[in-house]
């Protein structure tokens, strides 16, 4: 298979769109048609449905992505380490940020890296862990900041700090009076959690089976913003970093209170897929995460025990 062809079909996949790959790679739309064509000659079937509303992938397209697209990706950043050599860094870097860090994060790296580094395309994917972890088996992402514990990830991991996590609660709830609330007494509340792939959602369910505990979840939500809404809603608690949810808080949209005893921590960590080596923007990128990370707890943005 040509590299060309893999790579026209990459960007054809991700943008689902002839015309929008052609205004991207800045090659003539009858060009990348006749290399799909080709590549789809070469293995004897249909990698896409195409139809009015752009292209699809078929389960074979689906397939050859899956293979395929953390070997584009390392080629390009061969070649962007290359021209990095003779000057300054560049390149693409595909940063994953759990909400929680992205919320507090997202903003300070996007315009630090632009400041310093304007030959760097950062491309920043908001999501929770489990997804990010499989994104980066993928070759996908190159780093991602997620949750811990690092072990069995099968990632390389360079470890961030560890993070407070806090009882969130709809306006009204008490508790911001209360200041602090005992766990046993959280877990017995109606709560709203992300579903069960994901970091905060185990951390939760192993509080509760040291208690012997059965969580009351009635609403799920793999989106932090639908389930910080429905906490305001008042359907329901949640336990979330105060960081992420300071703007709320002093809106006074919702309330927070320090859990009692042995409060829970969740370990941050920086991750990057262990089958190849970080690219010279990456480094760079992920140097950048760890001084933005110290200043905002400096300036008390972000409640982390570096780490």
């Amino acid at each position: 298979m040509d590299f060309r062809q893999l790579r026209t079909f990459s960007c054809v996949a991700e943008l689902g769109s002839l015309s929008k790959a052609s205004d991207k790679l800045r090659i003539a739309q009858p060009a990348l048609s006749r290399q799909i064509k080709l590549l789809e000659h070469e293995l004897r079937a249909e990698l896409f449905t195409r139809s009015g509303r752009g292209m699809v992938l078929t389960e074979a397209g689906r397939l050859l992505l899956a293979r395929t697209s953390g070997i584009v990706r390392q080629i390009d950043q061969i070649r962007d380490d290359i021209q990095s050599a003779a000057g300054a860094p560049s390149g693409r870097v595909v940063l994953g940020l759990v909400p929680t860090v992205s919320c507090v994060l997202s903003a300070r790296l996007a315009r630090r890296t632009v400041e310093t580094y304007p030959g760097i395309s950062l491309c920043i994917v908001e999501s929770y862990s489990g997804h990010l972890i499989e994104w980066l088996h993928r070759g996908e992402m190159d780093l991602a900041i997620i949750y811990g514990p690092s072990a069995d990830l099968h990632l390389a991991i360079q470890s961030l700090g560890r993070d407070r996590i806090v009882a969130v609660g709809p306006r009204g709830s008490g508790l911001a009076k209360k200041k602090q609330v005992g766990m046993d007494w959280l877990l017995r509340q109606k709560l709203v959690l992300p579903s069960h792939s994901h970091g905060l959602r185990a951390l939760i369910e192993r509080a509760a089976a040291k208690r012997k505990l059965k969580l009351d979840v009635q609403l799920e939500a793999d989106s932090f913003r639908v389930l910080t809404s429905l906490v305001e809603e008042g359907l329901g608690y949640s336990l979330l970093p105060p960081s992420s949810v300071r703007g709320e808080i002093d809106a006074k949209r919702l309330e927070a209170a320090a859990i009692s005893g042995q409060a829970p921590m969740r370990e941050l960590v920086i991750a990057s897929p262990i089958d190849h080596p970080d690219s010279t923007a990456t480094s760079v990128v992920t140097e950048l995460l760890r001084s933005e990370t110290a200043a905002c707890r400096s300036e008390g943005l972000w409640d982390i025990r570096l780490g």
